[in-house]
């Protein structure tokens, strides 16, 4: 059985730091490409950015400069090191893990306020 637990989330000023990180479990996690996904109130889930099994990675135009992705094969666990947020960076954050299959999180609120 696939689990993905996203943790790291929470408050923070505009201008601040967060690190989300994804636990994977039930998956060859190496073999998957990792991606972060985010739903905003009222809007459509949008991809934040992904890497793939061989550590290509892509962001979202959004957040290039501002946002990391990385993971770690032997933790199973993928991160996104996000800095330099602004409000309009307030969603959930979902973890995805894809390989033909398609598996979700449950999510972790980010919410950048004063």
């Amino acid at each position: 059985q696939v689990q993905l637990v996203e943790s790291g989330g929470g408050l923070v000023q505009p201008g601040g730091s967060l690190r989300l990180s994804c636990a994977a479990s039930g998956i060859i996690f190496n073999i998957y490409t990792m991606a972060w996904y985010r739903q905003a109130p009222g809007k459509e889930r949008e991809l934040v950015a992904f890497i793939t099994s061989g550590g290509n990675t892509k962001y979202a135009d959004s957040v290039k400069g501002r946002f990391t992705i990385s993971r770690d094969n032997a933790k199973k666990t993928a991160y996104l090191q996000m800095n330099s947020l602004r409000p309009e960076d307030t969603a959930v954050y979902y973890c995805n893990a894809q390989r033909g299959d398609d598996n979700w999180g449950q999510g972790t609120q980010v919410t950048v306020s004063s």
